[in-house]
């Protein structure tokens, strides 16, 4: 992915009419697939200094894919007349220093941190082992797994690296999951249960924290049973971070 940034010095009687302009020609940003997403921000100090920011796909999708296809002609049209008002426009890479900040609290402190957790996979294994669906797939657990599981849970849901400190990385999840040939009856079972138990314990029952929660489950349950089939071998990838409505994030 590649950032584009184009700023722009609009003069105040004709902010309004480029805002509006821009609003059209974000339509063709919208439906570009070479357009990750985009963002138009006006200076508070300087309201004649308007940043645009596009990430792309790639410098390349964006030079011949994107100013090549059928989406280009209507945006340039659109935002035609602002062309020699541009004082910057480049592109830029991402690098590593990126990360939240602490105004939105995360995922793993608004459920209730590690305590949490742990009564909930306790509650929830407590109902595994009495499942005769899962029950063949969980007979011979370590029983330190509940733990092992919060400590997963804590770690993408935005807590202490616990479980890449000392379990493993994402390598070693998905090693755990070679060769269980994970039905979808399972898998299905295996969230409805966890869901039970979050009732159980009482995690958080607002809206937004029990979407996230559910995106994840959903998510990673899927990627469970995939990796459980034959012929299936345990590879590299970050361990998730899970965000508020984001899916599927992962740092960087």
């Amino acid at each position: 992915m590649i950032v584009e940034y184009i700023r722009y010095q609009i003069p105040a009687a004709t902010a309004a009419q480029f805002e509006a302009d821009y609003a059209r020609a974000a339509a063709q940003l919208a439906a570009a697939p070479q357009c990750v997403d985009y963002e138009l921000s006006r200076c508070d100090e300087d309201p004649e200094s308007y940043i645009l920011r596009i990430a792309w796909t790639s410098a390349d999708d964006h030079l011949s894919g994107f100013r090549g296809g059928e989406h280009f002609p209507p945006f340039l049209d659109a935002i035609k007349p602002y062309l020699p008002n541009i004082v910057e426009m480049r592109h830029y890479t991402k690098t590593s220093v990126a990360g939240p900040g602490g105004s939105v609290p995360s995922l793993y402190d608004w459920l209730g941190g590690a305590e949490a957790l742990d009564r909930l996979t306790e509650s929830f294994y407590e109902q595994v082992l009495k499942d005769e669906l899962l029950y063949p797939l969980f007979k011979d657990m370590d029983s330190r797994h509940p733990h092992f599981v919060a400590m997963w849970l804590g770690e993408v849901f935005g807590g202490p690296h616990a479980y890449s400190s000392e379990r493993g990385d994402y390598r070693h999840m998905v090693s755990r999951h070679l060769g269980k040939h994970i039905t979808e009856q399972q898998r299905r079972r295996w969230v409805n249960l966890m869901m039970d138990a979050a009732d159980h314990v009482g995690l958080p029952d607002d809206p937004e924290f029990r979407a996230a929660f559910a995106s994840y489950i959903e998510w990673g349950t899927r990627l469970a049973e995939i990796n459980s089939q034959p012929g299936r071998e345990a590879y590299d990838a970050p361990i998730p971070a899970w965000g508020w409505g984001v899916s599927p994030p992962y740092r960087g």
